[in-house]
């Protein structure tokens, strides 16, 4: 689906608003094509009240929501190889109660969990105001009627 940053962030609220705890979404996707932007409204959606900076110098930031599960972002560009991704507790990520965000999800090599969300952001040619935006599913991550292709911008 083709959206402009109004919709991709609409999308990303209503993906938060039904995502069920655990669950690990991988963004992809070249610099400024909307990772963090999406990264944002999901966690808003799942219910975020904290302003949420994108986690490129901490690599990892977490935050509470209403609803009582915590909202996990990553940001591994910085990643110089797969084997620091223990230091920040990769380990432990995804209990029953954490929804986990991966912004630059190649940078985890072969660590990333079995059951995730890919959704995959890019700039058409041409049209640097729109992202083409491409979601599969990997293994048996949580169910969610709808989700993702069937919401709406």
């Amino acid at each position: 689906m083709r959206l402009d940053e109004n919709a991709l962030s609409r999308w990303g609220r209503r993906i938060g608003e039904r995502i069920v705890a655990p669950a690990f979404i991988t963004l992809q996707g070249p610099l400024g094509a909307g990772k963090s932007v999406l990264a944002r409204a999901i966690g808003h959606g799942a219910g975020v009240e904290a302003p949420m900076p994108s986690p490129s110098f901490n690599l990892l930031l977490r935050y509470p929501t209403r609803a009582g599960i915590d909202l996990v972002h990553l940001d591994l560009y910085r990643l110089e190889s797969p084997e620091e991704l223990w230091e920040l507790g990769w380990s432990q990520l995804g209990d029953e109660a954490e929804v986990v965000l991966i912004e630059w999800p190649e940078r985890a090599g072969d660590n990333l969990p079995a059951d995730r969300w890919v959704i995959a952001l890019s700039v058409p040619d041409g049209h640097p105001g729109l992202r083409d935006v491409e979601v599969r599913r990997v293994g048996s991550p949580p169910e969610l009627a709808g989700f993702p292709m069937s919401i709406s911008a």
